[in-house]
């Protein structure tokens, strides 16, 4: 029987969560980046439309103390879906107790129900223990590979 509280977020988490991703932008150096509202993130886990999931996991005390973000993608091919993780964050002061690695088996266990061909993330170059762990986990790091990205001006520019 688990010990964590791992749940599918409800729009009442919404602000939490919120917080959650400006505590993990900090955390990653990337606060100036974080520009996540309730008003922004609801609709796109809650609208018409959802085109991400998220789980949550609360504290004994009550309160959200971890979040798990994640979407579909597809692999061209495996000719399958896959699921993405793209943010997972765990309080300081509730690491080292399982948690993130519960929440890491389960998604790996959604991605296997769903019938998904693969289950994966990024993880920061200089984030040595989370790298150890998922290598101890048997991920694979994809050292060939390097995330591209247009955002802001560039992708207003480029995408005229």
């Amino acid at each position: 029987m688990s010990k964590h509280l791992i749940r599918t977020a409800t729009p009442a988490d919404v602000p939490a969560i919120v917080g959650l991703i400006k505590e993990l932008a900090d955390f990653e150096q990337l606060g100036h980046l974080a520009q996540a509202t309730p008003e922004t993130l609801m609709p796109h886990l809650f609208g018409d439309k959802p085109v991400v999931e998220c789980w949550v996991a609360e504290g004994e005390q009550g309160g959200l103390i971890a979040f798990a973000l994640f979407f579909t993608n597809f692999s061209t091919f495996l000719a399958k879906p896959g699921l993405y993780l793209e943010d997972l964050y765990v309080q300081p002061a509730h690491r080292g107790t399982g948690l993130g690695k519960e929440m890491l088996s389960r998604l790996a266990a959604l991605a296997v129900q769903r019938g998904y061909g693969r289950f994966e993330w990024s993880v920061l170059d200089w984030n040595v223990n989370a790298i150890e762990f998922y290598k101890k986990m048997g991920a694979v790091m994809m050292d060939d590979w390097r995330i591209c990205r247009l955002t802001g001006d560039a992708l207003a520019q480029y995408g005229r």
